[in-house]
């Protein structure tokens, strides 16, 4: 600002003294037109009486020959010694305090050489540039000082939403709030929504866990009390007792691995987003091993690079659970084909005994073992229905061409979850 200021002076000055040259240099050819054409030797402009030196404050000194006049003798002896020097050359010249701008002109009349100097006071010029200067920088420094103070009420006011939102995570730690509810500028709804998403999802995760806990409880309290009931009793454990016992175990198994797995789930809303592809390729990995003797083959076409809005765990679980179902029934082969449209469409097929049409209706439901032949709970398939409700995707049972089950689920690429919905407006 300093230097700007500085720059403006010289600027300043520069301009005028510019403009005061130019002045000067038409005076001089007007006055040469007049020496040439006058019969007088001494012209009138010399003298102090004239009236260009009355009117423009001009000063003439003129010589020609030997004969020096000028219209103003007192600064006869500081001009002298200019005029001998370059033609059209603008000089500054100083005497007791005042400053003189003066033009150097060259000429001839009549074959005699002459040299013509005319000057103007420049004292006036620089005490009004001065004032000039002083009340430009005085406006400049106030006007910055009102931007800065602007800039300031602007940052302020920008800055006070993340205060707010400061304030309000406070009140989340200690309990008195729940979400985020706020008004943000444009750049601030994305992380808004994204922290809101954040905490439905915790709280969704937390409320689980309990509901999963307290059924667990619930469900184990009976199967446990009966258990405990048939090794209190001084009856020898028959093999009738003894299978009845084990049932008893099995349920209560099935029953802490069903809860659990639940307990697992993340759902949606977590803002988390899962390359389709990479995840397949770890479960494929993983089920050629589980079984070697099972040919698994995927095809995905123009949809490797696909992404869905859907945490890691819950995807490896949706899929994991119908790969497992398929490996365990299948007799040679377990194929994947996965289609992008308006949604993500997963068919997952395998060439094993199928289900029986009047049967498919019957798969997912809780509990429900349409073989026993296999290993397994029942409680697989029901857990992917819920999964996929969960983010509002869709399962279908068909018969498969190859003669064994076809499972379509249907998942939409992108969710617009509840905080998302309720975003700050």
């Amino acid at each position: 600002m300093g230097l700007t200021w500085f720059m403006h002076g010289l600027l300043l000055r520069e301009t005028a003294r510019d403009f005061l040259g130019d002045r000067l240099r038409q005076e001089a050819e007007y006055r040469l037109a007049q020496l040439r054409q006058a019969a007088d030797p001494v012209p009138a402009p010399t003298l102090p009486s004239s009236l260009s030196a009355e009117v423009f404050h001009h000063l003439y000194v003129l010589k020609r020959g030997e004969l020096v006049t000028t219209s103003h003798p007192s600064w006869l002896s500081a001009l002298t010694p200019h005029l001998d020097g370059p033609d059209r050359s603008l000089l500054d010249v100083h005497l007791e305090g005042r400053h003189l701008l003066v033009l150097r002109r060259t000429f001839t009349v009549d074959g005699r050489p002459g040299v013509l100097l005319i000057g103007e006071s420049f004292d006036s010029v620089e005490e009004g540039l001065a004032a000039l200067h002083w009340w430009i920088g005085a406006i400049a420094g106030l006007v910055l000082l009102a931007l800065s103070l602007l800039n300031g009420l602007a940052v302020n006011a920008a800055l006070r939403p993340l205060d707010l939102l400061q304030r309000q995570l406070a009140e989340l730690r200690s309990g008195q709030r729940q979400r985020l509810r706020m008004k943000v500028p444009q750049e601030f709804r994305p992380l808004v929504s994204q922290l809101n998403r954040l905490m439905d999802s915790q709280e969704r995760r937390l409320v689980r866990s309990r509901n999963a806990v307290a059924d667990l409880s619930h469900a184990l309290k009976t199967p446990l009390t009966a258990v405990m009931q048939a090794l209190r009793s001084k009856r020898e454990l028959d093999k009738s007792r003894r299978e009845r016992l084990l049932e008893r175990l099995t349920l209560m198994q099935e029953l802490m691995e069903s809860h659990l797995r639940q307990a697992r789930l993340a759902g949606p809303g977590g803002g988390q987003h899962t390359r389709v592809k990479r995840e397949f390729d770890q479960l494929f990995d993983m089920f050629r091993s589980l079984y070697p003797d099972k040919r698994f083959v995927m095809a995905l076409g123009d949809a490797e690079d696909a992404c869905i809005e859907m945490e890691r765990q819950d995807f490896l679980e949706m899929i994991g659970i119908v790969l497992d179902n398929a490996g365990k029934w299948a007799n040679q082969s377990v194929w994947l084909a996965l289609t992008l449209g308006r949604c993500l469409e997963l068919k997952i097929q395998d060439d094993g005994p199928g289900v029986a049409a009047e049967l498919l209706p019957l798969l997912g439901r809780r509990g429900q073992r349409l073989d026993e032949g296999r290993p397994g709970n029942g409680i697989g398939l029901s857990i992917l229905l819920e999964l996929v409700e969960q983010y509002r995707g869709e399962v279908g049972f068909r018969a498969a061409p190859s003669g064994g089950l076809e499972v379509t689920i249907r998942l939409p690429l992108a969710l617009a979850s509840t905080s998302e919905r309720e975003a700050v407006r």
